[in-house]
């Protein structure tokens, strides 16, 4: 059994989505798992990671630190004090992993692999072409093809590690925010739709970070529960767990109610492409126009005056959509 250096540098939701791909490579070997701060919460509850290593990417995030010299060399040398047997670089669709592969060539990995449609000259043994498909898959594709794979039982679905459900059930979690405004709807929609769930009967926890206090607090009003910035991450997971269902959009919460496999009405900007970004395997409905002409734009703020994609579904269909759900799962 050697060590193996996974990476990827993205959001706590880019990381869920990597759970899988993990626990291939976990099957036969010791992973750690190099993320960036914004992560980190959810590399620690991957199944499959040993360690975890955090570093801050010059090249990825909504807000990346600028570019060091004495930052890079730390992550050179630490690296090369684990002596790694591989790397795998993770990424989306959109970008690059030959910075990071320079980075991990200086740190002494012999082999290292990456989806990549640029030329990458010595910097990888496998430069791999994955098939179209969801992000779960590019990263699942990458790693067969360098001969892992889920063992017996395993069936790609996301997992965390065990959480505690609190011993309340029937509630619905609302998280009304995002750290994309164009990946979900305006606080007054989520207001309405609290409004319309509880009229219906339900009992209804509103989530947020500390960050999303006063967002929380108004979506929630005189009707829901606010929970804002009451949760730690693996507490959001266990609130998740223990939901009949949670309406979220585009965002990290939503891959983290698919890993405790609660089902979800996601609440989808076709601002990136469903079929790539959806919630993975767990009962789901996707609400928004899918035909919007924000469609493909990656933009992260809604190019379009109103936000019509999410603002303009309507808030019984999004409570017909909770209803549904639950039948599903009942």
């Amino acid at each position: 059994m050697r060590s193996v250096l996974v990476a990827r540098m993205d959001n706590d939701g880019d990381v869920l989505l990597a759970g899988p791909a993990v626990r291939a490579i976990a099957a036969r070997d010791r992973v750690t798992l190099l993320v960036a701060p914004s992560g980190e919460q959810a590399a620690r509850l991957l199944p499959g990671v040993r360690n975890v290593l955090t570093w801050p990417c010059p090249w990825t995030g909504f807000s990346p630190p600028p570019v060091e010299r004495r930052s890079v060399d730390t992550l050179i040398d630490a690296l090369a004090l684990e002596q790694f047997g591989a790397g795998f670089i993770l990424t989306s669709y959109h970008q690059s992993p030959l910075p990071l592969a320079l980075v991990l060539r200086l740190a002494g990995l012999k082999y290292l692999a990456a989806n990549c449609v640029d030329y990458p000259g010595s910097l990888l043994d496998l430069r791999h072409r994955p098939r179209p498909g969801h992000e779960v898959e590019r990263n699942l594709d990458l790693v067969r093809a360098a001969g892992y794979d889920l063992p017996p039982g395993d069936d790609g679905s996301l997992r965390v590690r065990q959480v505690r459900p609190p011993a309340q059930h029937a509630y619905v979690v609302v998280h009304p925010g995002a750290s994309v405004p164009a990946r979900t709807a305006s606080p007054d929609w989520f207001r309405a739709l609290v409004t319309a769930l509880t009229g219906a009967g339900h009992r209804v926890l509103v989530t947020g970070s500390p960050a999303e206090r006063e967002l929380t607090r108004f979506v929630a009003g005189d009707n829901g529960i606010d929970r804002g910035g009451t949760t730690r991450y693996a507490e959001l997971a266990a609130l998740l767990d223990g939901a009949d269902c949670a309406v979220v959009g585009n965002t990290g919460p939503a891959h983290l109610a698919a890993a405790v496999g609660t089902p979800v009405v996601s609440l989808f900007a076709p601002v990136v492409p469903p079929d790539r970004w959806a919630p993975w395997r767990v009962p789901a409905i996707l609400l928004g126009d899918q035909q919007a002409p924000c469609r493909d734009t990656r933009a992260r703020e809604c190019p379009i005056p109103g936000h019509p994609c999410l603002n303009g579904v309507a808030i019984e269909e999004a409570v017909i959509a909770v209803h549904k759900l639950l039948e599903e799962v009942a």
